[in-house]
């Protein structure tokens, strides 16, 4: 059976109300959570982009059952991987154990602030599986001392571990980095169903390891109010690709490379309304490319409340199915 999961998206929502969201999202029955790690939203309408580590302290606080991951997290420039293995192991003491490692090469958007600028993307990739080796390294408890291409370690060691490892989830959208997902990750990320990057993952060392991706969709008893509210907050995932949104700096940029999307080319990719079976439908299209985990998002803060009183009710004895 495929697990559910709900995203707290820091991208349009302020902080105390993802810790708020959470704790709803355990009780009304996700089997799971993910939270993005951002210093910019997407786009200005989103309005926010709090700092996700402190929110995901106050929500293991705030849930029991619920396990946690980011999703995802780049430790190659805004953060030094020692830094990110410290805080993944605090997390996992505090969560006890139910939280998991979400780490990507990154987007320009979040990562410029730090002014070292924006590297190509083989580099990227040299320097993630570089900071994803270190933070395994730190996650045994040894003391690690590392020199290497990018990074560089002096005599670092985590004293606060949690009793189970922390799991590490990799991001992947082609056959580069589902090969590091597999050679380095406990789980495989890709946020749409694509099934080659699955078999690659599967063939370089990923079989029977899980598999998460993401699905936005946009709940309301008026599905034109629905198409609406994901074109205005949405527009940007249809910009062009991964390839165009890695590199971008800024939520303005994002907004003025969507100039051309239009609501129904948003509502191709985007459950609009309250059809639930096209939402099933959607999410089985992952459980076919061979994903084990779907985490729905609710575009529009000001809707996830109804969005959770129809998840209780209807959608996810409706998704328990697959």
């Amino acid at each position: 059976m495929v697990q559910i999961g709900y995203t707290l998206m820091s991208e349009q929502t302020p902080a105390r109300e993802l810790v708020d969201y959470a704790a709803t999202a355990e009780r009304v029955g996700f089997d799971y959570a993910v939270i993005s790690d951002h210093y910019f939203p997407w786009i200005e309408e989103m309005g926010h982009s709090p700092y996700c580590w402190s929110v995901l302290g106050a929500v293991a606080q705030v849930t029991e059952r619920l396990p946690l991951m980011t999703y995802v997290t780049c430790p190659i420039m805004r953060y030094h991987p020692a830094v990110v293995a410290q805080k993944a192991a605090t997390m996992g003491v505090l969560s006890q154990g139910r939280f998991t490692l979400g780490l990507g090469s990154g987007e320009n958007l979040n990562e410029h602030v730090v002014g070292e600028g924006w590297p190509p993307v083989d580099t990227r990739h040299r320097m993630f599986a570089e900071a994803v080796q270190i933070i395994r390294k730190l996650f045994s408890g040894d003391y690690v001392t590392h020199q290497g291409e990018f990074f560089d370690v002096d005599s670092a060691k985590l004293y606060d571990l949690p009793e189970r490892q922390v799991p590490i989830g990799i991001a992947a959208s082609g056959g580069q980095s589902a090969e590091i997902a597999a050679q380095f990750g406990d789980v495989l990320v890709v946020n749409e169903p694509l099934p080659d990057v699955v078999r690659q993952f599967k063939a370089c060392g990923g079989e029977g390891k899980p598999v998460y991706g993401q699905l936005p969709i946009a709940y309301d008893t008026d599905p034109e109010a629905a198409r609406d509210r994901a074109h205005r907050l949405w527009r940007w995932a249809a910009a062009g690709g991964w390839k165009v949104m890695a590199e971008l700096p800024a939520p303005v940029n994002f907004a003025a490379a969507a100039g051309t999307v239009r609501p129904e080319d948003v509502a191709r990719n985007v459950p609009c309304g309250n059809d639930i079976d096209a939402v099933v439908r959607a999410v089985a299209d992952f459980a076919a490319a061979g994903y084990t985990h779907v985490a729905l998002v609710q575009i529009g803060h000001d809707r996830q409340q109804p969005f959770f009183d129809w998840a209780e009710k209807e959608l996810l004895p409706a998704l328990r199915g697959l």
